[in-house]
């Protein structure tokens, strides 16, 4: 029985799809302006993670889309394309920006072994889509024009709010969180259609029927989502971040132009946290994966550290916590190695079979990816035979996507070798550089290179 956190009913339910031969799942994507820090990557995890529970007992089609037009500054409608403002930051069109950003988004992607989405489409190519979705409901009487814009009016969505709750919507109303436009009818109402600024061209504007100018966030998501996987999905993913505005409007413009419901299940991760503030790329200081790598990690080693916190929690990272997930990992790693050494002694089926099931289920009940750790770790450490460990991790591996069983032991240096790393290793603590050069060149005469890092030196074979 496979459960998820539902947002919309604050509650863990079972999931079952309305076809057994087909999830259909909604990812919000990556708007393309910039690289992607590593708290937008624990999202594309999480996802992952939802991808691999599903598949374990359904077929999945998932979509995820690309934002390479009208997502803006302000979640309030104000200020600039964030596509256009990328633009001009580095000299070239907005179009080579996104395929810039989108090429360096699914590298890491890649990287972290997130399983790719069937279909990644992206807004600039659905246009026509967005303005249908938006004559519907203009015909239906949801929409009002203002000076910048096509408006979604809430207060005809009884239901408006319904993901978020009360609370925030008085906060809207107050004018505590979003910056009231006078000519909104109401502070919730969202653009669906945004003109061009008038004496001024964009790079990416196209004609509608109510002038030129670009779609509205929001509408892009229901649009593509819809045209894939039809009026009603099965599930919508996304960071919490989308709950009270992204999240909130789509369902409001979707339910009320279909008239049905837009997901069955709501499903949030939590963010990233550094010395307890979100990591964010509008305040201009965030961490990469490639960050990450420059300092000596592994894109596997930031996968393992988001595993060990439950998604919906917020993940306090350090350097001290990766610097941690690299050692457990490359422990994992090591055992795997010496599990593959000898494998033939007689296994235990049932033994093994009640641990797959164990691990299972802790993936089962809302991707508790902790629990699960845990339950491999207990059975790898047990007294079951190298078959059946290898076995028990290519199952745990599947929902994981650590690749655990493809790992190569690391090469074995004689104990000359590692007397020599060890001396020079001490000298540069001493700060005996010519001890420390004299060291390295006998070491290279053996075939070992080495190379000086902030956390210290580092052997290859030649």
């Amino acid at each position: 029985m496979i459960k998820f956190y539902n947002t919309l009913c604050r509650a863990k339910q079972q999931f079952t799809p309305q076809n057994p031969q087909e999830v259909t799942l909604y990812t919000c994507g990556p708007t393309v302006y910039n690289y992607a820090h590593i708290g937008n990557l624990r999202t594309y995890i999480f996802e992952d993670l939802v991808v691999r529970v599903l598949k374990s007992k359904y077929p999945v089609k998932r979509i995820m889309n690309i934002t390479d037009v009208g997502h803006l500054t302000s979640d309030c409608d104000e200020g600039e394309d964030k596509m256009e403002l990328g633009a001009r930051r580095e000299g070239q069109s907005a179009k080579e920006l996104a395929l810039k950003y989108e090429q360096k988004f699914f590298e890491d992607f890649d990287a972290l072994n997130c399983l790719r989405p069937q279909l990644t489409p992206r807004a600039t190519d659905h246009i026509s889509g967005m303005i249908d979705l938006i004559k519907a409901l203009e015909d239906k009487g949801y929409t009002y024009k203002t000076s910048d814009g096509i408006y979604f009016d809430t207060a005809k969505f009884p239901r408006y709010g319904e993901l978020v709750g009360k609370s925030h919507l008085e906060g809207l109303k107050s004018g505590a969180r979003v910056e009231f436009n006078s000519e909104k009818r109401n502070a919730s109402d969202f653009a669906l259609w945004k003109f061009s600024p008038k004496n001024e061209r964009r790079q990416m504007e196209w004609p509608s029927p109510w002038g030129i100018g670009f779609p509205g966030w929001h509408v892009e998501c229901s649009a593509m989502a819809m045209e894939y996987l039809g009026d009603t999905l099965d599930m919508h993913c996304g960071g919490v971040d989308h709950v009270p505005v992204h999240h909130t409007n789509e369902i409001a413009q979707s339910e009320a132009a279909t008239g049905k419901p837009y997901a069955r299940f709501w499903v949030h991760g939590e963010f990233l946290v550094i010395s307890a503030g979100k990591m964010s790329k509008s305040a201009g200081a965030f961490l990469t994966l490639d960050a990450l790598k420059e300092k000596g990690y592994h894109p596997l080693d930031y996968r393992y550290l988001c595993l060990t916190a439950h998604y919906r929690t917020q993940l306090d990272f350090s350097f001290e916590s990766m610097a941690f997930a690299r050692a457990t990992l490359k422990g994992l790693y090591e055992r795997v190695c010496v599990l593959k050494e000898d494998d033939k002694a007689a296994g235990n089926p049932a033994a093994l079979q009640e641990a797959m099931d164990k691990f299972t289920q802790a993936m089962y009940d809302d991707i508790n990816s902790p629990k699960a750790l845990s339950v491999l770790w207990e059975y790898i450490k047990s007294a079951a035979s190298n078959r059946d460990k290898l076995a028990f991790l290519q199952h745990a591996d599947a929902f994981l996507g650590l690749s655990l069983l493809e790992q190569e032991a690391e090469p074995m240096l004689p104990p000359a070798a590692e007397e020599l790393l060890r001396r020079r290793s001490q000298a540069r603590k001493d700060k005996d550089f010519k001890t420390s050069d004299e060291l390295r060149a006998e070491l290279e005469k053996m075939g070992i290179m080495v190379r000086d890092t902030p956390k210290g030196q580092e052997w290859a074979l030649k």
